[in-house]
């Protein structure tokens, strides 16, 4: 099963790594644990305690082949290589919203990472596809679901 590229930080890289490691160890051993338990009650056909572990480990199985799949297909955002000249992946950009009247710092990393109440936007996000390739000083209009916002970029940095 081939997937999208999947663009990640060190962190997300981290972050994705640590569940995996979670699910195939701690956590198979906790479901199999409970299948183990309600097993001890007797008849499986009527058994919801062993209905509700056995759902839970396909979910973990079906978590563990997704987080297999990004990790195969990951490239890794280098942040030493980062070109801060204009807006790409793995930069941090200071924006003047001039609807709002107010900067804000976005973070643009890939779909994996983002996490809007975080400031951490996705590349394929409306923002910040608009953002990418962008110089200080250039201004981006932006279609976004409640209308249009226009930001004025004002520094790039890691």
């Amino acid at each position: 099963m081939s997937g999208k590229e999947i663009f990640l930080t060190y962190e997300g890289l981290r972050k994705l790594e640590d569940e995996l490691e979670r699910l195939k160890g701690e956590k198979r051993r906790e479901i199999a644990e409970r299948i183990r338990q309600a097993l001890a009650f007797g008849d499986i056909s009527e058994n919801s305690e062993y209905d509700e572990a056995k759902n839970e480990q396909a979910k973990n199985e079906l978590r563990i082949v997704q987080l297999e799949n990004m990790l195969k297909n990951a490239t890794l955002i280098d942040e030493d290589e980062i070109d801060t000249n204009s807006v790409r992946l793995g930069t941090r950009v200071k924006v003047y919203d001039m609807e709002f009247d107010e900067e804000v710092d976005y973070y643009i990393v890939g779909s994996t990472e983002a996490d809007p109440l975080e400031q951490r936007i996705s590349n394929d996000s409306p923002v910040g596809r608009a953002l990418l390739g962008k110089k200080p000083g250039d201004i981006v209009t932006v279609q976004v679901p409640d209308g249009t916002v226009q930001l004025k970029i004002l520094k790039i940095y890691k």
